[in-house]
């Protein structure tokens, strides 16, 4: 016996399908393998994990930055317009998440921020420190300074330069002009303090600011440390989509033989079987047996559908009951769940990540402060007398240490890091800052039913009896016969019974039909519970009940019909009840102008009975996840601004490209992953509070980036020397420290106010 070196099958040695390479005969299962490996046999001989390693840094894989999508390459490298490390489109599962940048800014945070801290309490207490003269402090700053300046804060001076040669000024090329600025004027302070004005002098020694460097480049880390952390969450919802599919399938040889194989091995049009409890490996047709599959973490309908001969399978979902062969028909990136991966990346990609408006603001602010100090330095030396020069020089630097105000690094992310732990203590957790910015600007809210506005699960609801026989027995019968069954509706039917104290009886010969309902004999008497078709196959008249099942139906309800020796007993009906918090929440939203659509993969009958209940107009039924996600888009390209709200994998692409997703904490993993916005408790609720924590928030930003600018800004002209001609007055390095503090208080107070929000 050999392994076809293609597809793994165990092939015969007389199988007519064979190669000879390098002296080795290889032999196949089919002439379709022979053909592919003759066309390359290195790729096919090469060891698994050598092609598994390589899967791991695939050098061929595109890779985009996570600020600007719109760059694109071959391979990692980082983005020509921000300098941040580029991530790969589509991340493999076995792929390792690559945080080497975080751990690299991780250790240049601590290991700079005890020697900041150090270089603040000599620069605001030294004077105090006895034994410490004025030129041990200044060459103490200096030394600790050093490796916080060259070493911590040497990739912002790289992405300033960037930013520079690449004339696109954003908060990189503030952060390395201004740190760089105050760095350079204070080692020169401290080597020549002869060449600077009697004005700078302050306890004994030529102000310097070795601390505001120090403090503006660890405060940068920090904030970047918290970003890269937030965009590790990005191939979260990928990987996860990845992980449902089996690793392997079982496939049938020609010869009727049986074997495990990986999924990547399986091809179109081979027989697979699939086992009760195993998930179904690729798309595919039954060829053979019946059974239940519950679809619902594609469809999000709660009920296992049937399937026959001649009827659909989808990759990746659970078969519950009998055993099935089915013929693959999508393999690989054809596959429905490969596809839904595909929507949820470029959903992903295809929304730009949120630009800080203090990169904004740096933009302009940048170009004026260079502005200033140009002018500044050519005015001081045209018209500043004999040392006009070397002043000019002086003002022009100090025009820009002071544009670089330290609470910069504290503006927004201070704000993040409130509002954050308000929304926590809310039930509400936001991802990212992204998503805390977008919330306050919804208009438009899709929200998925089951498991959204429902409670996802099947609920009994109520039992209709025939003349003669009470509902509590017909509910008692049903529920004794339910006991070997694994149905969410069976077991819906035995939790109401044992709810209501109904003692069920033992049931002999239970029988499942799949898919359409159960039998058993009870008391002597042959039982039958199940649908339409199971009662049609049974013999029963059920036309007495017609009218009360078909009102059951419209409601939204599923219902089963009982019977006992070919006579109808009544009927049962199950259902998935609304959670009791919906109608607050759909009140809350609608008074804020939302408004609120219905998309579900249930049957429109149904959608519609529970969006007339809830008082929605607009209802979508039977939707596919691609359906979902062409909604997001329409909505959004007639200007809105629209969040998705859902608790189910067929809601991933959906939730990854709206304007802000919206998951239920109740509902998956991939689900939470692909949103922006988790709701812990799955109550609609949170989106109203939300909504208003984010407006507090976006609000209070703005006015810590004012604060971060304010007192910087008015510093401005006096370290031009605007004040000079008619008061003698120059900057100071009090002016500088002062200003910087008080940004800073500033800021940090505005931010806590937010805890009142």
């Amino acid at each position: 016996m050999n392994q076809d070196p293609v597809c793994g099958m165990t092939v015969k040695p007389e199988s007519p399908h064979q190669s000879i390479l390098d002296g080795v005969p290889y032999r196949f299962c089919s002439a379709k393998c022979k053909t592919k490996f003759d066309a390359d046999p290195a790729s096919y001989l090469a060891p698994a994990e050598t092609s598994a390693a390589a899967a791991v840094t695939d050098p061929g894989a595109e890779y985009t930055c996570p600020m600007h999508p719109e760059v694109r390459q071959i391979g990692p490298g980082s983005c020509p317009k921000c300098g941040m490390a580029l991530e790969p489109l589509l991340p493999e599962l076995e792929q390792e998440e690559d945080d080497s940048e975080y751990q690299d800014f991780r250790r240049r945070f601590w290991g700079s921020l005890p020697l900041t801290v150090i270089v603040v309490v000599l620069a605001m207490a030294g004077h105090v420190i006895p034994g410490l003269t004025p030129a041990v402090r200044t060459w103490s700053e200096m030394l600790l300074s050093l490796p916080i300046v060259l070493w911590a804060g040497a990739p912002f001076f790289v992405r300033g330069w960037r930013s520079i040669i690449q004339r696109s000024p954003n908060m990189w090329t503030l952060i390395g002009i201004g740190t760089g600025a105050a760095f350079v004027y204070s080692v020169v302070a401290a080597l020549a303090p002869e060449l600077f004005p009697a004005s700078f002098m302050a306890h004994g020694r030529i102000g310097v600011y070795f601390e505001a460097a120090a403090v503006i480049i660890s405060l940068t880390l920090l904030g970047q440390m918290l970003e890269l952390r937030a965009r590790s969450q990005t191939s979260a919802a990928i990987k996860s989509l990845l992980g449902l599919a089996p690793k392997t399938a079982r496939r049938i040889a020609p010869d009727s033989t049986e074997e495990d194989v990986p999924l990547n091995q399986v091809h179109v049009g081979d027989l697979l079987r699939v086992r009760p409890g195993e998930k179904v490996p690729v798309d595919g047709v039954v060829v053979e047996g019946v059974s239940s599959i519950d679809e619902s973490m594609l469809t999000g309908e709660p009920l296992p559908v049937t399937k026959r001969v001649g009827d659909k399978t989808i990759g990746a979902t659970m078969n519950t009951s009998g055993s099935l062969v089915i013929r693959s028909e999508k393999v690989g990136s054809q596959t429905v769940l490969a596809q839904i991966v595909q929507m949820v990346a470029q959903a992903q990609r295809s929304k730009a990540p949120m630009q800080r408006m203090a990169d904004v603001v740096a933009a302009y602010f940048v170009v004026v402060v260079i502005g200033i100090a140009l002018t500044s330095f050519f005015a001081w030396g045209f018209f500043g007398g004999e040392r006009g020069w070397l002043l000019g020089l002086i003002n022009g630097v100090s025009v820009l240490i002071i544009a670089c105000p330290c609470a910069l690094g504290l503006a927004t992310p201070m704000s993040i890091m409130v509002a954050t732990g308000r929304g926590a203590t809310q039930g509400i957790l936001f991802r990212d800052a992204a998503a805390i910015e977008r919330m306050c600007k919804v208009d438009t809210l899709i929200v998925d039913k089951t498991g959204t506005l429902t409670e996802g699960r099947p609920t009994f609801e109520q039992a209709i009896a025939v003349s003669g026989t009470t509902m509590d027995e017909v509910l008692r019968l049903a529920a004794s016969l339910d006991q070997g069954s694994e149905h969410p509706l069976a077991d819906a039917i035995v939790r109401a019974a044992r709810e209501q104290g109904l003692v069920l009886d033992k049931v002999e010969d239970f029988e499942s039909a799949s898919g359409i309902g159960v039998h058993g004999k009870l008391g002597g008497r042959r039982l039958a519970l199940g649908n339409g078709a199971l009662m049609a196959q049974e013999g029963v008249d059920t036309a007495a009940l017609a009218d009360d099942a078909e009102k059951l139906r419209k409601a939204g309800a599923s219902v089963m019909h009982l019977a006992a020796d070919g006579q109808l007993l009544g009927l049962l009906a199950v259902s998935d009840p609304v959670k009791a918090s919906t109608p607050e929440a759909l009140a809350s939203l609608r008074a804020v102008g939302l408004r609120v659509i219905m998309a579900t993969g249930d049957g429109l009958t149904t959608a519609k009975a529970v969006g007339e209940r809830l008082g929605i107009e607009e209802v979508h039924g039977e939707v596919k996840p691609a359906d979902k996600l062409a909604l997001v888009e329409r909505l959004q390209g007639e200007g809105r601004v629209v969040a998705m709200a859902g608790d189910g994998i067929n809601d991933a692409p959906a939730l990854a490209r709206a304007d802000v997703g919206v998951a239920m904490g109740t509902g998956t993993d991939v689900a939470m992953n692909s949103a922006q916005v988790t709701l812990v408790k799955g109550d609609l609720r949170g989106i109203a509070r939300a909504r208003l924590l984010s407006a507090a928030t976006v609000g209070n930003m703005r006015q810590n980036l004012v604060f971060a600018f304010l007192y910087n800004a008015l510093g401005i002209p006096i370290a031009a020397g605007v004040l000079y001609p008619a008061f003698g007055l120059v900057l100071s390095p009090v002016i500088a420290a002062a200003a910087m503090s008080l940004s800073s208080v500033s800021v940090v107070g505005n931010a806590l106010r937010l805890r009142g929000a």
